[in-house]
Order: structure tokens, then sequence, then C-alpha cells
């Protein structure tokens, strides 16, 4: 802690990814909310280009300026703030940063940090892998085809089917493809942002989504709430980013109690398979007939105070200033029990 007794936070944001803005405006959020008489706060903004730069808490988390691109010296600030601090906040969205790349040099550092670890953060980003994890636990999931670099490009379901690459967020690089004449230019734009691709079978239904709070052995589901999109048919990037772009109903209106507690089941058991422990939000299809399906668990979420994921544990009776205290609690736990361990 700092001397005054405050505990020392770093906030880590921006990144490489096309997530970076996103990144930066979760970042700024965190840092309006947590409360400078019990945190003292500094700021890491990695640019696009992959340079470090370091902060004080109360300037303005932006990443221009200059600073080393990784690996940098001690001396050059960013990193030797991250040693002197007690807890890291990644705030990074997609590769370089929700993938487990940021968690293990945190690992390295020996500093704790907000939200999954290297395995379960490396895992819930490959959508591919993430499918036959939970198919391994008896998980529904969407049927998918993983096209490698080499692979023909076909597709087994039928149109519209979803296009996407595997390990990306946001909905980038992502197409709904409704006649085999879209196939391969879908493809093809999917592949400008990972050598693998997949090619998803279309679930006609409802987007639900669940936040998940907690480390191993009990976290916590929150309610479940239901998307509705207004400028696409499928929640595409206008929809998550795009003033009025969707509407997220809490709790969500067109389910059963019986599927709401099956989601937040879901939500759970999928935290809990992929080793998650901090936080996570769960996505899911509802079909037709009224099965629920996994989509994917989010391992950084959007993380301003109007995201879903802080909406979602609003309405469940954690506020947002709250709730960003319980994930600062559960990284110092899980460091402090994971201390035990003789390796």
């Amino acid at each position: 802690m700092s001397r005054n007794g405050r505990i020392r936070v770093a906030l880590i944001a921006g990144g490489r990814s096309s997530e970076h803005d996103i990144s930066l405006a979760s970042a700024r959020s965190v840092l309006e909310s947590l409360d400078p008489e019990r945190y003292e706060v500094v700021s890491v903004a990695i640019g696009r280009e992959g340079r470090w730069q370091l902060t004080s808490g109360s300037e303005p988390l932006t990443s221009g300026g200059a600073a080393e691109t990784l690996p940098v010296p001690a001396q050059s600030g960013a990193m030797e703030a991250l040693g002197a601090v007690d807890v890291a906040m990644p705030i990074l969205h997609g590769p370089f940063g929700e993938d487990g790349t940021v968690q293990g040099v945190l690992e390295l550092a020996d500093v704790p940090y907000v939200g999954p670890g290297v395995l379960a953060s490396a895992l819930c980003m490959d959508k591919d892998v993430f499918k036959s994890v939970m198919r391994d636990n008896g998980i529904p999931v969407a049927r998918h085809r993983t096209l490698r670099l080499g692979d023909a490009v076909e597709n087994p379901f039928g149109y519209p089917v979803f296009v996407k690459p595997a390990r990306l967020g946001s909905s980038v690089g992502i197409s709904k493809v409704r006649s085999a004449d879209e196939l391969e230019p879908a493809v093809a734009l999917a592949r400008r942002h990972d050598e693998k691709v997949l090619v998803e079978e279309f679930v006609r239904g409802i987007e639900v989504e669940v936040g998940v709070l907690g480390n191993l052995p009990a976290p916590q589901a929150s309610l479940p709430g239901q998307i509705v999109s207004h400028f696409a048919d499928w929640y595409d990037w206008s929809s998550k980013y795009d003033e009025g772009g969707s509407d997220l109903l809490i709790p969500a209106p067109t389910l059963s109690d019986e599927q709401n507690a099956r989601a937040q089941e879901l939500a759970v058991r999928a935290f809990v398979a992929t080793e998650c422990e901090g936080m996570a939000r769960a996505d899911f299809f509802v079909r037709e007939d009224g099965e629920v399906v996994m989509n994917e668990l989010n391992t950084i979420p959007g993380f301003t105070a109007t995201s879903f994921y802080a909406r979602l544990f609003g309405a469940s009776g954690i506020p947002y200033d709250e709730l960003l205290t319980r994930l600062i609690d559960l990284a110092l736990e899980r460091h402090e029990r994971r201390r035990g361990l003789e390796f």
C-alpha cells in the first residue's frame, strides 16, 4: 500500500487491437469511479503500436506521447510502476490484452490483477477451442466448421451462417452470410484479422447476456438481460457501440423462470470449466424451441458504468463502484491464495 494507506491500482488500457478506443473509454469510467480516499491510481496507456505510456491517475487516459515498446527496461517508468502497485486492472479488449498476453506479463512480475488468468483468457478468446471445452463439459453451443490455413472454404450448415475470426471481439470481421456467393468474401474478410476462421450455424432466437462475478469455488451469476438490436438483424458493431444501437432489458422479458435459471447455471458452469476467476460476461442464444445455447465468454467485457456487464450487476443489486471494489478485492484474494502454492 501507499504511505497514506490507500491501495495502489494500475489501470492498463488502450492496446493494439481494433477495440483500443473502447478500452480507453472503459478505463476512464473506472478511473472516475474509484474512491480516491481508498485507491491511489496510476494509468498505463498502451498505444496502437504497442508503446506503454505512464500517466498519473488524475490525468486523462490517452495513448499519445512517447514511451518504449516492450520489452522495456525498468527505468523507463511504465514497468517500474507496475512493479510498485498493489493490484493491476487490465481494461483491454481483444488481442494483446484480453487473450492472456498481458496477464502473462503480470504473472511474471508477481502483480495481482483483476480478471481471469492466462489460460482462461487465452481459451475464451479462441472461439474454436472454447466450443470444444464447452462440448466436453456438456454445455450446448452452436455447430461450427473451423477453417485453418490451407483448408477449403466450405459451409455444411446451409444459409444464413456467420463467418468470424476465431480470436477477435466486438463483432470485428464478422459477416452474416446469406448466400453461397457471399461465403468466400466473408472468409477473406475474417482472415484479414485471424488465420483461423469459423463458419458457424445461424441460431434463430434471441440474444441473452449474464454477468459472472467471483473466484472459485463460488462465483455468482447476475440476472440475465435480453439484447434488442435496432440497427441490424444481428448484434453487430453499430448495435454495440453506436448511440441507440441496442437496448438491454433486465430481467429478460421473454424468458421463462426456467430459462433464466438455465442461463445463469450455464454461465457459472462455463466460468468454472474454463477456469475463469474475477469476472466474465456470458453470451447466449435462446432458440425458438427454448433451448439456451452458449455463444461465448468475454473475460474483459466493456467496463463503462453503462456497459452491459455493469448494468447486469447493477440490476442485480451491485452498483458500479461496489462492483469495482469487489473485483479488486477478488484479485488480491486470488493472489494471496496462490502464494501458498509450491512451484
